[in-house]
């Protein structure tokens, strides 16, 4: 991890670093945004996510993009949103399902270089089994 990283992380409300972790990306409540500088949490906040609607996950990229989020940690989401994710230059951290609890717990997993970036073989194919 380089020395500053700007991160959102998919919450259930009221989000921060006590919140539960959506299992949702683009269906989260809200994203509890976190500044980590030199391994430390500088400063949390939190962004309500927006309507999932016609864009689909795609407004929720938009919505990441600008607030200058740099990464976000997942344990799913699908081909397109990854894909977007990734032309507008956030990196996208792998965490298994349910491995993660708590959003402090993917901060921790963060700072010590736990998670992986994801692969598009580990996106969701849209046939309805993937909660993500």
């Amino acid at each position: 991890m380089s020395s500053s990283l700007f991160l959102a992380v998919p919450s259930n409300t009221p989000g921060g670093l006590e919140a539960e972790i959506s299992e949702h990306f683009g269906h989260c409540d809200l994203f509890t945004l976190i500044n980590i500088q030199e391994g430390k949490v500088t400063k949390v906040d939190t962004v309500a996510n927006v309507e999932h609607g016609a864009g689909g996950c795609m407004e929720p990229v938009l919505l990441l993009k600008d607030q200058g989020v740099q990464a976000i940690i997942v344990g799913g989401m699908g081909a397109r949103p990854m894909q977007a994710l990734a032309e507008v230059n956030i990196d996208v951290y792998f965490a298994e399902k349910k491995s993660l609890k708590k959003v402090q717990e993917a901060v921790d997993g963060i700072v010590q270089g736990n998670f992986p970036v994801m692969r598009a073989e580990q996106t969701c194919k849209g046939a309805g089994t993937c909660h993500h």
